[in-house]
């Protein structure tokens, strides 16, 4: 599957339903901060360099204490599990063999014992605060027996408005009306209802079967999202977070450095640099426009990943570049498992390998310590005017 970030896209919105792929494409409100990812990335310009020897280049690091084989991750994605047939094992699958890790999110199709039964390895979970501090503690210890790595979300005290949502009937239209809306949008794709829909059931959200059942209808979802996640959580509840669980903890949802400085305070191990792929705080930074600030505050003292709009190994580059340590991916490999399952979920990340390659032997790196700020170019043209 040779194909760019763009065409992936498009391809994937001819394969999902609509009230689908609106919820994975969309963004709050006006979308300002969604665009703002990939504005602020594109804006971007590398350094070529030329005759030096790149013929050694290597791209592993160690995340976390193991051993990845590219500076990425696939990061957490909602209901990814109805990109595809049972989405999320396929996906976790095609980033163990890829030997980069996979996160799974709270609100997945398949829950973490169907992940690690389809699996060997240790993989992530993401988690949101939840009132129901019982239930929370017992999806902690359901998450350590399969999972090495915790990703607390934070930046989603509330759920912001999304109108893609609103109008698809994936949030917007309750009971009947919103059942028959989804239903049209299924019936207008009908491969990917015969074996998502009905050789990929049951679609409910694997996790969160102890509370919702397992027929939880779609507005189900949003309404139990309204009702249970807590906006009263504070940096102190971390130690309620850490006393059920013992591995690395990363933050997620940071674009402030004192927010990233109160993290690492507070005993976190890592940081996410993200807005939320754009579908929170609607005028917010870009993730790339944050993020220098918050890697030259941390300076090394904790890990520092960040997501929104990487789409490609030269977006990877850019990131990297930037002061991250190392990326998280969204949309890109929910695209290319709608798109291929696992095979394209595959394909999608030995794209992220050969470009990533090519960008750091134009760049004149042969390794990922290489690569920096010294790296971004500034136009002639801005120096002039400047």
């Amino acid at each position: 599957m040779l194909t760019g970030p763009d065409h992936l896209e498009e391809l994937a919105g001819k394969r999902l339903p609509r009230f689908l792929f609106d919820y994975i494409r969309g963004g709050s409100y006006g979308e300002e901060t969604l665009r703002a990812n990939r504005g602020a990335l594109g804006e971007l310009k590398l350094k070529q360099r030329v005759m030096r020897d790149v013929s050694h280049i290597d791209t592993s690091m160690s995340l976390f204490g193991q051993a990845a084989s590219l500076p990425f991750g696939l990061g957490p994605v909602g209901l990814a599990g109805m990109c595809a047939r049972r989405g999320e094992v396929q996906a976790a699958r095609a980033a163990e063999a890829a030997g980069v890790p996979f996160c799974l999110s709270t609100v997945s199709v398949c829950d973490v014992g169907e992940v690690a039964a389809g699996t060997t390895k240790p993989f992530w979970f993401q988690l949101y605060m939840i009132r129901d501090r019982a239930f929370l503690a017992d999806l902690l210890h359901r998450a350590a027996e399969h999972c090495s790595v915790l990703v607390f979300t934070v930046d989603m005290p509330v759920a912001a408005l999304r109108y893609r949502d609103f109008r698809s009937g994936m949030s917007g239209a309750p009971g009947l009306k919103g059942q028959l809306r989804r239903a049209m949008h299924a019936m207008a794709r009908p491969a990917w209802s015969l074996d998502v829909g009905l050789r990929g059931a049951p679609l409910s959200l694997g996790n969160l079967k102890p509370v919702l059942g397992s027929k939880a209808a779609m507005q189900d979802f949003a309404g139990w999202i309204m009702r249970n996640f807590d906006p009263s959580v504070t940096w102190d509840d971390l130690a309620f977070v850490r006393e059920h669980w013992q591995g690395p903890l990363i933050i997620k949802g940071v674009l402030d450095p004192d927010d990233a400085e109160a993290a690492v305070g507070a005993g976190a191990d890592g940081i996410v640099v993200s807005n939320h792929g754009g579908r929170q705080l609607d005028g917010a930074l870009g993730s790339a426009e944050a993020l220098p600030a918050i890697a030259a505050r941390i300076d090394g003292r904790a890990t520092v990943l960040a997501d929104g709009g990487v789409r490609s190994g030269i977006d990877l580059m850019k990131m990297l570049a930037l002061g991250a340590d190392g990326v998280l991916l969204g949309r890109a490999w929910a695209y290319a498992l709608a798109v291929g399952g696992q095979a394209g979920v595959a394909a999608l990340l030995q794209g992220f390998d050969r470009d990533l390659r090519a960008a750091m032997a134009m760049t004149g790196c042969n390794r990922l310590a290489d690569i920096g700020p010294h790296l971004l170019a500034h136009s002639s043209i801005e120096s002039a005017d400047g």
